[in-house]
């Protein structure tokens, strides 16, 4: 089929030529042109010249969350907070097509050469991944501390709406199908408490801390001696002011600071429950390493983190979720990280899937900051809210869908005789 690239496209019809089979929506655009059928259950609007901008200069995740965090791209009847529905709709029914040579020459000039180039991003979006070179290399302490900051130091009264009372911004583990988040985040923090068989007296190192809920939970329920240090001062000043209020400070304490600068050593236990997704693959070893060394003989470590399907997908996340969520974010896949450990000083006892609980703890979430919505807009911006819901969405579908695991890794620190004061039979229950 020869293409008369002469001919002008309105922007919908432009979209339609990258459809493979037909729109799985309604689309209306600032030009007046639409496409797809009247009676579909969504209809998408383009409202201005700069969102057409931002999906041309960024085709993908990233174009359209640009759009959408913007303003500039708009779902009618669809709360931001919370578009898993939409998002499921379009993954289930969207397939796009490579358009020909000179099917992007006709697009091109149809919606005019000025759409190449790139509008000013939102101002939620951190620097890209060029930029954040000048700043210090990758997963130097500089640029995981700004890393952090960018995420996590946004305001913790807009964390207590989204995470619910327990403030935990990691996978819950349901007991049962119907069990609430509060519960499944309890038996969360227990089952890393049972598998790291910790007793009353001993002593356990928390890195990547968050808002201190492990080490709260490990002072209150197991009466253990706990440190706990994360990258983020607002949840630094959240937890000590947390561990007061409970009366656990003389058994528990949250630093602001790096896991590497931690000095003591001896530890009986070590928790990494979702820090591992911001080290770095090419730093597995080091982390190992130094978590191996906190351990006396007879320790247990247990590693809670995201992962990838298989070795296949790229260890970097994708665009969006780079520039607005994660910055310098990075997967592995299970093996990987099990080599890791394994070669580093520690030898791993046993490994667990939890990739069902966490699509439930992200619709937890998400239910949470859609009920929440307006409380939630007077803490952060507009854009800042939309991120959220799109991204916490997004990741629900990719851990139903098995493109993301949580895996739980526990390991020992084996003694120079071999023994690794670990139990014949696993004694943690379910």
């Amino acid at each position: 089929m020869t293409i008369d690239t002469g001919v002008r496209l309105t922007i919908a019809q432009a979209l339609e030529r990258l459809m493979k089979d037909g729109m799985p929506f309604r689309f209306e655009a600032y030009d007046g042109s639409v496409a797809g059928p009247e009676s579909a259950q969504y209809t998408f609007r383009l409202l201005n010249e700069r969102g057409l901008a931002y999906v041309m200069t960024a085709p993908g995740d990233l174009g359209f969350g640009r759009a959408v965090v913007a303003g500039d791209l708009e779902v009618d009847g669809v709360c931001m907070g919370n578009p898993y529905d939409v998002l499921a709709h379009v993954q289930n029914r969207l397939s796009l097509k490579m358009p020909t040579p000179s099917e992007v020459v006709q697009i091109v000039r149809s919606l005019g050469v000025g759409k190449l180039m790139p509008p000013q991003p939102p101002p939620e979006e951190h620097l890209p991944r060029w930029r954040r070179a000048l700043d210090g290399l990758r997963h130097s302490k500089a640029r995981d501390a700004e890393a952090i900051h960018h995420h996590y130091d946004v305001s913790n009264r807009f964390y207590e709406y989204v995470l619910g009372p327990s403030m935990t911004y990691t996978c819950a583990v349901f007991p049962r199908e119907d069990a609430t988040l509060e519960e499944a985040q309890f038996e969360k923090y227990d089952l890393v408490a049972r598998k790291l068989g910790l007793k009353a007296g001993d002593r356990l190192l928390d890195v990547g801390c968050g808002w201190g809920g492990m080490v709260r939970h490990a002072a209150a329920h197991y009466g253990v001696k706990v440190i706990g240090v994360t990258l983020s001062e607002q949840q630094a000043a959240w937890a000590q002011e947390e561990i007061k209020r409970q009366g656990l400070d003389h058994l528990a304490e949250v630093r602001f600071g790096d896991y590497r600068d931690v000095t003591e050593t001896g530890f009986d236990a070590v928790s990494s429950i979702g820090l591992t997704e911001h080290i770095g693959v090419r730093n597995y070893a080091s982390y190992f390493t130094f978590l191996a060394g906190k351990l006396k003989v007879g320790g247990r470590l247990l590693n809670h983190c995201i992962t990838r399907r298989d070795g296949s997908m790229s260890p970097k996340t994708g665009a969006f979720i780079d520039r607005f969520v994660f910055p310098d974010g990075e997967l592995a896949p299970i093996g990987r990280i099990v080599s890791a450990a394994h070669d580093n000083g520690l030898e791993v006892r046993h490994v667990e899937d939890l990739r069902e609980h966490y699509a439930l703890t992200l619709k937890g979430w998400s239910e949470n900051l859609e009920e929440h919505w307006e409380e939630c807009l007077e803490e952060v911006s507009l854009g800042t809210a939309k991120v959220w819901g799109v991204y916490m969405a997004g990741s629900r579908l990719a851990f139903e869908r098995n493109e993301l695991g949580l895996h739980h890794v526990l390991a020992v620190k084996v003694g120079p005789d071999g023994d690794a004061h670990f139990p014949l039979r696993p004694t943690w229950g379910s």
